[in-house]
């Protein structure tokens, strides 16, 4: 049987990292944040602790990774520390949810972007009369949705081209990316039309929403922003020298962007007042416009585009690893856990991500989309951070080659934020959260079978 191949390098696997998590959210939730928190100053503390608790995550991760370097990441960490029923509900719940979630929510954001020089896609093609849309409104089905998918089947093709194809694909367009933030960035700042006074101002919120609901509705949005940074782990299999590259990627990764977001942050508030970033859906663009002219609203579309495609790119990338783990392991369809002998690629587990991802893109708009992801992520994210304690216990930390830092305060940390979290979540978004606990229930007849099956073996 033909395997994966270790063909991706310490660049590529940083550029998984960085690329995988800023996408579409840099360009567009800031505006949400401010809606729900008023302030900037709250906005930015917003920001700093959804980069700390993903900070944490990675730090813990870095050790995981290290014990664990297999295909599918918090899959293996999962079947390892509580046994194969979790690793199979993470599994399951990423494939259908969260990763092909993440894919068709950065392809959302691909075609808002797009409507920028194309505003007719925004036309509604079709209208389903059931009610499964948001709000449990008729779904509507509209031109640009069309683009969308069309651009994740696009990557989905050139994902199955080989493994060291696909990782100079995500290479190239990080680097593209990030050189295009840079300049909105530098343009933003030098333009002239800013003014730090904006940093004081505010804007009303919902007075019937408590402090804290706001305060976790304004990080959700924030941790979207942040999600991805784990992605390198699925494709652990295919690093080169894993022990020591996965650390550096995900914590460097991290901290890079972080401070990508920051500064991004204080751009658009010091060029826009507080009303014009509450009631811009497209910050980046509106920032540049009011900076340079038009011209410079068409050069941040364009960039939130290759940022989202690469983004893509790499969730598809490390995604289709997970259903591939799965299949390997006797508890997923057989098709997904086979190796194109040529390309080095899970060529069936890239296209079942691909159209899960396509189907995705029709139910919902961008944000009840990755309302839905990460509260579905969130909940494995933590199981997996808490078998590091598992596996200290179980070895006296002996094993790994990189130990975690701020071991166990920070993974205790990172675990019981993300149980506010979710809980904070499910209150605020019951039909988005709910989604991902029903798609773990209807996976559970699935698990019993090819459990049964293995055992018949």
């Amino acid at each position: 049987m033909s395997e994966l191949r270790r063909e991706l390098g310490p660049w590529t696997a940083a550029a998984i990292v960085v690329g995988t998590t800023i996408g579409s959210a840099i360009f567009l939730v800031p505006s949400k944040m401010l809606q729900a928190v008023g302030t900037p100053g709250l906005v930015f503390t917003v920001w700093i602790a959804g980069g700390l608790l993903s900070l944490f995550g990675a730090l813990t991760y870095s050790e995981l990774s290290s014990r664990f370097p297999e295909a599918g990441g918090e899959y293996a960490y999962l079947r390892e520390a509580y046994g194969p029923f979790w690793g199979f509900t993470y599994g399951w719940l990423q494939t259908w949810v969260a990763r092909s979630g993440a894919c068709a929510t950065l392809a959302t954001g691909f075609f808002y972007y797009l409507t920028h020089f194309f505003p007719q896609l925004d036309r509604i093609l079709y209208v389903l009369p059931l009610p499964i849309g948001p709000g449990w409104a008729p779904l509507e089905v509209r031109y640009g949705q069309i683009i969308a998918i069309a651009v994740i089947c696009i990557l989905g093709v050139l994902n199955t081209l080989g493994v060291k194809f696909g990782g100079g694909v995500q290479v190239g367009l990080t680097l593209l990316k990030v050189g295009l933030i840079v300049a909105l960035i530098v343009a933003g700042f030098l333009s002239g039309a800013g003014s730090a006074s904006n940093f004081t101002g505010s804007v009303a919120v919902a007075p019937d929403v408590s402090a804290f609901s706001r305060f976790f509705l304004a990080l959700v949005a924030a941790l979207w922003a942040y999600d991805g940074w784990n992605t390198v782990a699925m494709v652990s299999s295919e690093v080169k020298d894993p022990q020591r590259n996965l650390p550096r990627a995900l914590v460097g990764g991290i901290a890079g962007i972080v401070s990508i977001y920051l500064i991004a942050n204080i751009i658009y508030f010091y060029i826009l007042t507080p009303a014009e970033v509450a009631g811009s859906d497209r910050i980046a663009a509106a920032m540049m416009r009011k900076a340079v002219g038009e011209w410079g609203a068409n050069l941040v579309s364009f960039a939130a585009m290759i940022s989202m495609a690469a983004a893509l790119n790499g969730t598809l990338l490390g995604g289709s690893r997970i259903p591939f783990a799965m299949s390997r392991d006797g508890l997923f369809f057989a098709s997904a856990g086979r190796v194109d002998p040529n390309r080095g690629t899970p060529v069936a587990a890239i296209w079942l991500l691909t159209a899960t991802s396509s189907l995705l893109v029709l139910s919902g708009r961008y944000e009840e989309l990755f309302t839905s992801v990460i509260f579905s992520s969130w909940i494995l994210y933590a199981m997996a951070a808490a078998s590091v304690f598992v596996f200290r216990r179980r070895d006296g930390g002996s094993v790994a080659q990189h130990r975690s830092i701020g071991y166990p305060w920070l993974p205790g940390l990172f675990v019981c934020t993300a149980l506010v979290l979710l809980g904070a979540t499910l209150y605020n978004s019951p039909r988005e959260s709910l989604m991902g606990l029903f798609t773990i229930v209807i996976g559970v007849p699935f698990y019993l079978r090819w459990q049964k099956s293995k055992r018949a073996i």
